[in-house]
C-alpha cells in the first residue's frame, strides 16, 4: 500500500477511498491497507449475487463501538447487511466479511422516482414533525376514524388530533391512545355538520395538514361542512371517502378545489367515476389518462387507487406504483393510506411526493403481510405496525 501511494499518489487514493476514509486514515499505510483488505472481502461476498459495488462505493469506518462498519454508497444494495473485521500482524492487513441477505419476499419492489421519506433529525422534537388534524368518523364508522388518524401517527407525524362528533367520542377516546380525540357538537347522532366549521378552522390554524372524509357520513350538513372547508382552508388537505362523495354531488366545486391550498384527492375507481361522470369500466381502462386530466382540471394531486395505483400532479407529473396486492382489497385499507399521506405532508413532504411515497409504503406493507398470510385475511389494522417497518427498511438503503 505504501508503494502504491508512493507511485500513484492522490490519483490512486481518490479512485479507491472515500473522502471520509482518507480523512480517517490520514495517509497512514497500515490504515489504508486495512480499508483495502476490507473492501476486497466485501466484493468477494457479493460474488454470485446481482449486487456489485466498486471499491470507491464501499466505505469502511469505525462505528460507535470502534469496530469497523461498512456502508454501501449508492446503487441497489437490496437491504444487504455486511460485517467486517480487520486484523494487522507483521506488516500485513487481513480482513474478513460476512454478508446477510434478506429473503426475496422481504426485498421491497423498486420504488418510483418520486418516493422520498422526510428527514428525521437527531435533535428533533414532536413539533418538528408537524400536526395532522383528522375530521373523520360517524355513527357506525368509528373504525375509519381510528385507522386514518393512527396511520398518520405511524407515518411519523409529531401530533395527531381527531375531531369527532360528541356521540362517538367515548368510543374513539377509549380506542385512541396516542391520537388526541376531541369531541365537537353534532348535528345528528354521531355526525358533525357545518355548525362545527369555526371550531374546526381554529384547530386547523395550528395544524400542518387536514385529513377530511374517512367514515364521515353522508348527512347533508356534513357535506356542506366539507365543501366549506375545501373552499376556505389554506392548509393542505387530504380528501378521502365521504369528502369525495360530497364533491361528486357538488361537482361545480371541483374546479375550485385547490384555490386556497394544496389538495390531495384519493378516489377508488368507483369514486373517480362519480367525480368525472364516466363509467367505472372506462376509468379502469385508461387510469393514467383520467388521473392526469382530473389533476390538471382540479389543480390537485389525484391518487387513483387500485392495482398499480396511479398518482398524478397538476403540473403533469405522473407515477404508477409497481405493486399488485389483492390482499389490500378489504375495508379500511384506504383509510390507512389517507392517514399515511397526511402524516408525510405534516413532516414537510411536498404533496405529490407524499402521495407517491405513501402509496408505495402502504402497498409494500400490504405485500409483506400477504407474503406471510396469503392473499386473503389481511386486516387494515395489520398495516399500522407494518408501515413504520417498511419506512425503516427504506431509510436504511432498501430502495
Amino acid at each position: 500500500m505504501a508503494l502504491a501511494v508512493q507511485r500513484s499518489g492522490q490519483a490512486f487514493l481518490r479512485r479507491v477511498f472515500t473522502p471520509a476514509e482518507l480523512a480517517y486514515c490520514g495517509g497512514r499505510a497500515a490504515k489504508l491497507a486495512g480499508r483495502w483488505a476490507a473492501k476486497e472481502a466485501v466484493i468477494k461476498c457479493f460474488e454470485g449475487t446481482p449486487i456489485c459495488f466498486p471499491r470507491r462505493r464501499i466505505e469502511v469506518l469505525p462505528g460507535a463501538s470502534g469496530a469497523p462498519r461498512v456502508r454501501l454508497l449508492g446503487g441497489d444494495a437490496r437491504s444487504a447487511q455486511v460485517q467486517v473485521s480487520i486484523t494487522h500482524a507483521a506488516g500485513i492487513a487481513i480482513a474478513s466479511a460476512v454478508l446477510e441477505m434478506p429473503d426475496a419476499a422481504e426485498l421491497p419492489l423498486p420504488a418510483p422516482e418520486a418516493v422520498r421519506l422526510p428527514e428525521r433529525p437527531s435533535d428533533a422534537h414532536k413539533g418538528t414533525f408537524g400536526t395532522v388534524l383528522a375530521v373523520s368518523g360517524s355513527l357506525g364508522f368509528t373504525g375509519a376514524a381510528y385507522l386514518c388518524s393512527t396511520a398518520a401517527a405511524r407515518a411519523g407525524a409529531g401530533l395527531v388530533r381527531l375531531i369527532v362528533a360528541q356521540g362517538i367520542y367515548p368510543v374513539l377516546a377509549t380506542k385512541c391512545t396516542e391520537v388526541m380525540a376531541t369531541p365537537i357538537q353534532e348535528v345528528a347522532p354521531g355526525a358533525i355538520g357545518h355548525s362545527a366549521q369555526s371550531a374546526i378552522m381554529r384547530h386547523l390554524q395550528t395544524s400542518s395538514v387536514g385529513l377530511v372524509g374517512p367514515g364521515l357520513g353522508r348527512d347533508r350538513s356534513t357535506w356542506r361542512l366539507v365543501l366549506e372547508l375545501v373552499a376556505s382552508v389554506e392548509q393542505p388537505l387530504v380528501l378521502d371517502a365521504d369528502a369525495l362523495n360530497a364533491l361528486a354531488e357538488n361537482r361545480r366545486a371541483l374546479p375550485r378545489v385547490a384555490k386556497r391550498g394544496a389538495r390531495v384527492l384519493t378516489p377508488h375507481p368507483g369514486e373517480m367515476a362519480r367525480l368525472i361522470v364516466r363509467p367505472t369500466a372506462e376509468v379502469q381502462a385508461e387510469r393514467a389518462r383520467w388521473a392526469t386530466t382530473a389533476a390538471r382540471d382540479w389543480g390537485a394531486v389525484v391518487v387513483l387507487k387500485g392495482s398499480r395505483t396511479v398518482v398524478a400532479a397538476p403540473d403533469g407529473r405522473l407515477s404508477e406504483d409497481p405493486h399488485v396486492v389483492p390482499a389490500l382489497a378489504t375495508g379500511g385499507t384506504g383509510d390507512v393510506l389517507a392517514g399515511v399521506i397526511a402524516g408525510l405532508i405534516a413532516q414537510g413532504s411536498e404533496p405529490y411526493e407524499a402521495a407517491v411515497t405513501a402509496v408505495y409504503v402502504h402497498a409494500e406493507a400490504g405485500r409483506r403481510i400477504a407474503s406471510r398470510l396469503g392473499d386473503s385475511g389481511l386486516l387494515a389494522s395489520d398495516l399500522l405496525t407494518e408501515v413504520p417497518l417498511v419506512m425503516h427498511v427504506l431509510r436504511n438503503g432498501g430502495l
